[in-house]
């Protein structure tokens, strides 16, 4: 029985032997595509390739690629873990060929590999093709001895593919394998015949999917032949390896089973002794693959986009370990697991795995509060509401849940539908506003766009064919002679530009730096025979252009003229100076903080450097200081800075790091700063550090949760930095009349006071608010029976609020107390209820009433609670609805 560890490299070695360059996967965080969530296919990494917008040295491809389905059109969470072979994270093996083979050649290899490969029987094995395609029907008959039967022709919704509404597209192939007659059916349980491949049930599984990309489709939906076509192939790891291991459900294979057998040990339950446990260790174990893989690739935990979908997978994991009886933090330690079982093959978890493990008991330990909170409330709910109507969830309960205790609104309808309730549509118009972000964020997982939907992308994918790659010369040359290979505005080629138009311009050669890897374009000047222009930026088109933006000054530029390019020397400079120490101060990082912290973005302008990178916790003035000491000590020693073209692998064997959400060729440029700092790295660097001179940190901030931000300057900006600092210092220091180095001392001095003195007035303020408690009980009215204060005690902070409740509630007796007080521009409010009314006057729901009003919210136990607002305005207004609200919690 071959492992998952032999199958994945039995494609990959099948394929190097047919001449296929196996490629590394690509990360989960796609690479110049902000249309796409996460990787979700193995031609992700490949489509400017498809598109035509990129040339590789190699037509023929193989990769395992690691994929995430999680949001978007692939929104099916919820099936994760109670199904064989739904999955968050997958591994998608396939071959690529790019204007080389097709359709024989693919269904060859296909059938090859499956049957002599990995042994599979001829018999248990079927193709579907589209309904037109007679070529492949032929091609399986004649390459694969496919008799007829054999072969299903099934139409467009199973098998044909499209990049998206226009561009490439064409029919598909796809490989079925009988899993045998005792699987059920629902067909043949309804009476009739199962329809094999075409049938919904699993006793044919679809195991490989080979697309034919043959058409252009246009706006009119007319198919074009193309002049290349090519082979984009896929087949899920997890699912051949069920096969080929003789496993029903994915879970089973190797690829799983330690996982699943390490959630087992820390639950101390058996797997397959009862079904509920099952889909929770199913979940457990997936969903730590899936956190693991994109926490490495640099996905961190949050209410954003991609770091929602992180967040809502890992808390679900979580909600399923507590279903297990797990009450501490789980999930980091099954992470463990996970890189003992793929690291080999993804060696990047294992270098990130101490970030992983950080993030993930990080998440788990906010939320476990949260999570018990809001599986109490639900409980709760569903006691109160038993009964003989309906099981359906009210919509503003769902919203209370959210709002005051930050349950996720998706979690609780899985837990309510688990319970056996509904939540129908209208259930979820309570809170549709608040929600409505997030789920935008979740859904938006985008598909391809076209190449073709709008002008100026057709316009490139024409150039990226007919032009040849511009030759970059900047690393060596700030001016140089080139030849205007095209011209470009609004989506149009034209032949010329004239004084005051924008447009354009493609040169054959450059000095002029195209923005990437966080280093923004070269501006320069452009200067032809009748004409020049000024280069207001340069950036890439697809992955092959470098297009100049330029405004013609004088006279006219025309297409094919010769000019001379030069860049802005003293820009170019500045842009050397903070990419250089970009590198150092990464690397600073790393020594300081540890070997977790990895880049998460960056910028390096001319005067100022800012690089976002991951860390749990804010760096604190000793650690900054030492990161900042150790950049400087590089300068100081004036190291040599050494390029170097080498291949990718070669490259990451010697030790150069790989930054998060940049694309690598082949070849790769590897920055090496002495033994201090390797990194890939195309941008433009200094010749030694020492023309840094200084390099200055000026902030540090949090960006996002478990990541970080520093910007800093170099150089004369540096200095001018520190001039700054120093003016302020002086002047600080003359209104206080008194040196400068002891303005700590005094401005310490001055704070201890002023904290004195507010302590006084707070006290002052609260002994004069508790003799008033005499009046305010005076003003008590009776509503409904009950005795009813509302009341407005400005300047108090919650505490002085506290202790005059305490007082209120000891002279008033039974009764319902709420009061608020405005303070430096903002609202407190407590409320307090005589425990023997509090089952029917819950002080939270009064706060939460009342906070309402007033821009806020709260919430606490049913005989005191205590909200916010932001809105003192309107705190007379809110105070007055009390009664009202006693009135009516009275009636029911």
């Amino acid at each position: 029985m071959k492992t998952g560890v032999q199958i994945r490299q039995s494609f990959l070695d099948y394929f190097a032997r047919n001449h296929h360059t196996v490629v590394r996967s690509s990360p989960l965080v796609p690479a110049q595509d902000p249309t796409l969530l996460f990787t979700n296919a193995g031609m992700v990494q490949f489509k400017s390739v498809f598109l035509g917008e990129e040339r590789r040295d190699y037509v023929r491809a193989a990769t395992a690629q690691k994929c995430v389905r999680a949001g978007g059109k692939h929104n099916d969470l919820e099936n994760v873990g109670r199904t064989a072979r739904h999955h968050t994270f997958f591994e998608m093996l396939g071959n690529f060929s790019f204007g080389d083979y097709f359709k024989r050649d693919a269904i060859a290899f296909c059938w090859e590999l499956l049957t002599r490969e990995y042994g599979l029987p001829k018999d248990r094995l079927k193709a579907t093709v589209f309904t037109d395609d007679d070529d492949a029907f032929a091609l399986w008959k004649e390459v694969a001895g496919l008799a007829n039967d054999r072969i299903l022709r099934l139409g467009e919704k199973d098998n044909f593919w499209a990049m998206g509404d226009t561009g490439p597209c064409g029919p598909c192939a796809e490989v079925h394998f009988h899993q045998g007659d005792h699987v059920p059916c629902a067909e043949e349980q309804a009476g009739r015949r199962c329809l094999g491949p075409a049938c919904e049930c699993d006793r044919w599984l679809e195991i490989w999917n080979l697309v034919f990309m043959q058409f252009n489709r246009d706006a009119s939906g007319k198919l074009n032949p193309l002049p290349r076509p090519s082979i984009d192939t896929g087949m899920g790891l997890e699912r051949i390896a069920a096969v080929l291991q003789g496993k029903m459900s994915d879970y089973d294979t190797d690829l799983f089973a330690p996982l699943v057998a390490h959630v087992s040990t820390l639950s101390g339950k058996a797997y397959h002794a009862r079904e509920e446990d099952d889909v929770s260790m199913q979940v457990i174990a997936d969903h730590a693959r899936a956190a693991t893989f994109l926490i490495a690739d640099g996905v961190t935990p949050s209410n954003e986009w991609r770091g929602y979908v992180l967040r809502r997978i890992m808390r679900r994991a979580m909600r399923h370990g507590r279903m297990l009886g797990l009450r501490e933090p789980f999930l980091w330690d099954v992470t463990g697991s996970v890189v003992k079982l793929l690291g080999d093959a993804y060696p990047e978890i294992r270098e990130q795995h101490p970030r992983v493990v950080e993030a993930v008991r990080q998440e788990e330990e906010r939320f476990a509060e949260t999570l018990d909170m809001g599986m109490e409330k639900i409980r709760d709910y569903i006691a109160a509401h038993k009964g003989p109507g309906p099981k359906t969830v009210d919509g503003k309960f769902l919203f209370t849940l959210y709002d005051t205790h930050g349950f996720p609104t998706d979690l609780a309808q899985e837990v309510f539908q688990d319970a056996g309730w509904t939540v129908p549509a209208e259930s979820l118009t309570a809170y549709e506003a608040e929600m409505e972000a997030q789920r935008a964020r979740a859904r938006a997982g985008g598909s391809f766009q076209a190449a073709g939907e709008d002008g100026a992308a057709a316009v490139y994918q024409r150039l990226s064919a007919e032009l040849p790659r511009p030759t970059f010369l900047g690393y060596a040359d700030l001016a140089a002679p080139a030849r205007i290979l095209a011209m470009v505005d609004g989506g149009r080629r034209r032949p010329e530009a004239g004084t005051g138009e924008t447009v354009e311009i493609i040169l054959d050669r450059t000095p002029a730096y195209a923005e990437s890897g966080g280093q923004i374009g070269d501006t320069g000047t452009v200067v032809g025979r009748d004409g020049q222009g000024e280069i207001l930026d340069t950036y890439h088109r697809g992955s092959q252009l470098i297009v100049h933006r330029v405004q013609v000054t004088q006279g006219r530029l025309r297409e094919n003229e010769e000019v001379a390019v030069t860049v802005n020397p003293r820009r170019r400079q500045g842009l050397r100076l903070h990419h250089t120490g970009t590198h150092l101060l990464h690397a600073a990082l790393r020594q300081v903080l540890g070997t977790h912290v990895a880049q998460a973005g960056s910028l390096v302008a001319p005067d100022h450097l800012r690089f976002d990178f991951s860390h749990p916790a804010g760096i604190k003035d000793p650690e900054l200081e030492r990161i900042e000491s150790l950049v400087n000590e590089q300068v100081q020693a004036n190291i040599v800075v050494t390029p170097a073209e080498m291949d990718l692998q070669a490259a990451l064997q010697s030790g150069a790091m790989a930054l998060f959400g940049e694309k690598y060729g082949d070849r790769v440029r590897v920055i090496r700063i002495g033994d201090f700092s390797t990194e890939l790295c195309g941008g433009t660097h200094l010749g030694s550090t020492g023309e840094i001179g200084l390099f200055k940190v000026v902030g540090e901030s949090a960006v996002a949760a478990g990541v970080r931000r520093i910007e800093a300057v170099t150089g004369e900006d540096a200095l001018r930095h520190v001039g700054r600092e120093e003016a302020a210092l002086r002047e600080s220091a003359g209104l206080l009349k008194i040196p400068p180095l002891e303005l700590p001392r005094r401005l310490q001095k001055l704070l201890d006071e002023q904290k004195q003195l507010e302590k006084q007035l707070a006290q002052l303020e609260a002994r004069n608010a508790r003799s008033r408690a005499e009046d305010l009980i005076a003003s008590a009215k009776q509503v409904a029976g009950v005795a009813v204060l509302a009341a407005r005690l400005d300047g108090l902070d919650p505490d002085g609020l506290r202790s005059v409740v305490d007082l209120l509630r000891e002279r008033l007796g039974p009764g319902i107390i709420c009061v608020g007080s405005a303070v430096d521009g903002k609202v407190n409010l407590i409320a307090a209820v005589s425990k023997d009314l509090a089952a029917r006057f819950p002080a939270g729901k009064l706060v939460q009433e009342v906070a309402k009003l007033v821009g806020g919210g709260g919430g606490g136990r049913p005989d005191l609670a205590q909200a916010g607002g932001k809105d003192p305005e309107k705190l007379d207004a809110a105070l007055a609805l009390v009664p009202g609200w006693v009135e009516r919690t009275a009636r029911g």
